[in-house]
């Protein structure tokens, strides 16, 4: 009886699973981190060019 407990716990595979899913969260994290990081320098010379053109415009 002894036996079979620990042979079906070493066969459980469920925990491995779950450090699985958690190592696939964390790597998808760090890519949304590294483009978004990259993403955003384009994304603020491009909000500065429009506030430049809109100050223009106004005081002309």
């Amino acid at each position: 009886m002894k036996i079979t407990n620990a042979v079906n716990i070493l066969k459980d595979e469920s925990g491995a699973t779950a450090i699985e899913y958690g190592l696939i969260a964390g790597l998808v994290s760090v890519v949304c981190i590294t483009a978004l990081q990259l993403v955003g320098g384009t994304l603020d010379a491009l909000f500065r060019k429009i506030d430049t053109d809109l100050q223009e415009a106004m005081n002309q």
